[in-house]
């Protein structure tokens, strides 16, 4: 089997590529040819960022032309609409191949279910893969100047690895082109280990939480976490997949032995503005004080915007949730 893509300078986006293949099975073993040969390419099984052709059946997968204008919203539907930037060969190959890539990565003994392989899925093309396709497209991250350049990125670290301009020894550039590889299988196979083994956990937590949240209080808009843990981002999405929007006012979780923290849960996830904020009476107020004005025992501090507090106890933390929704109410 053979791999083709471009000789000369290469980019993070057919080096990632060409490494997603080759955590196939049926391209573990095969030749990278790097060359700009038509009749060369053409003796290639699949090729990658060159060749101005896209066509999938025939295993072509360059994004140059200029009648491409795929994104991973057109050619998958099902992962909504949202994805606006055009792909690169990454993103090309891992639109078609991601999942399968995903699956062989992770541990043999504990496969992904199609369910959690779906979400993963989005989210390393949401974390990785999306930057490598709008690097590679020239795509600014936002409207006006930046501030400051980001050169630290993996784009930039697999762009550094080419030989410099005015490089006086001879460099063989595909030996070269391995170690990029071997860069971004680092970096990928990180993104992969982490949403599987780190973030995916922590979802499934949030979700059980939920879905048992009534066992907490009759309204249905507590949770609690034995735990301290990152659980907004995933909050959010949930509430968003099970169509409760709005509904979670506070979060209680276990900080340290003798801390549990309530969180009033923000309007967004980058907000310190809550839906439902800590009873304002408590706002500022500490230790003994706060335990008399609320009449709860063991309490240790209420922030001075009410986004969050403390008690000693989960029964404290769950009793100074229900005073401030009922004082909300």
């Amino acid at each position: 089997m053979k791999i083709g893509t471009h000789s000369g300078v290469f980019h993070c986006d057919e080096v990632l590529a060409c490494y997603m293949l080759k955590c196939l099975p049926e391209y573990k073993d095969a030749e990278i040819i790097r060359s700009r040969d038509k009749d060369v390419l053409e003796q290639c099984d699949i090729v990658v960022d060159v060749g101005a052709e896209f066509d999938h059946k025939r295993k072509r997968y360059d994004h140059h032309q200029r009648s491409f204008t795929e994104t991973l919203s057109s050619l998958r539907p099902e992962c909504g609409d949202k994805y606006k930037i055009r792909l690169s060969s990454a993103g090309l190959i891992y639109a078609f191949y991601g999942e399968r890539v995903i699956q062989n990565l992770v541990p043999k003994n504990n496969p992904l279910s199609p369910e959690d392989l779906r979400v993963i899925y989005k989210k390393i093309y949401d974390n990785f893969i999306e930057e490598m396709d709008a690097i590679d497209n020239g795509v600014p991250m936002t409207d006006k100047e930046p501030n400051y350049q980001i050169r630290t990125h993996l784009s930039a670290r697999v762009n550094k690895l080419n030989p410099e301009w005015n490089t006086k020894q001879n460099v063989d550039v595909d030996k070269v082109f391995v170690k990029a590889m071997d860069l971004v299988s680092k970096e990928f196979l990180d993104e992969v280990n982490y949403f599987s083994s780190v973030w995916l956990p922590a979802r499934d937590y949030v979700k059980s939480s939920l879905e048992s949240r009534f066992q907490i209080h009759e309204s249905g808009t507590i949770v609690v976490f034995n735990e301290r843990f990152p659980w907004k981002e995933h909050l959010f999405d949930l509430e968003n997949e099970m169509e409760l929007e709005g509904v979670i006012k506070y979060v209680l979780f276990n900080d340290l032995p003798d801390c549990w923290k309530i969180q009033a849960v923000p309007v967004s996830p980058t907000s310190f503005i809550p839906r439902t904020p800590l009873h304002k009476k408590w706002w500022g107020v500490r230790d003994e004080i706060l335990s008399s004005e609320a009449g709860i025992k063991d309490c240790i501090f209420c922030h001075t915007t009410g986004f969050i507090g403390g008690n000693k106890t989960r029964e404290g933390a769950l009793k100074m949730a229900i005073a401030s929704l009922e004082a909300e109410n």
